[in-house]
């Protein structure tokens, strides 16, 4: 598998989260996290989460706080803009 679409979670006492393969951060404050990865769009949802370490160049990224949950969902990318003349003469 290739080294760019790898991606690992790890959960260490429910208090830190090291993430690798992150693209991107879509949205973050204390309670919610989410972000663009290789496998798609990860959210971690806790309290007090605070993202301490990111680094997009290695795909690195560490949140620490009270985690709760980790859902994955699918990326589509970002929506493409669509002038207003084009959907009125769809």
């Amino acid at each position: 598998m290739d080294e760019k679409t790898m991606q690992s979670l790890v959960l260490e006492n429910k208090e830190i989260l090291n993430v690798t393969g992150v693209e991107g951060v879509d949205s973050f404050n204390e309670e919610t996290v989410v972000l663009i990865t290789t496998k798609g769009k990860l959210t971690v949802k806790g309290e007090m989460l605070n993202i301490n370490k990111l680094n997009v160049d290695e795909g690195k990224l560490m949140v620490k706080g009270i985690i709760n949950s980790l859902v994955f969902s699918d990326y589509e990318g970002p929506k493409e803009k669509v002038s207003l003349v084009k959907k009125l003469f769809k």
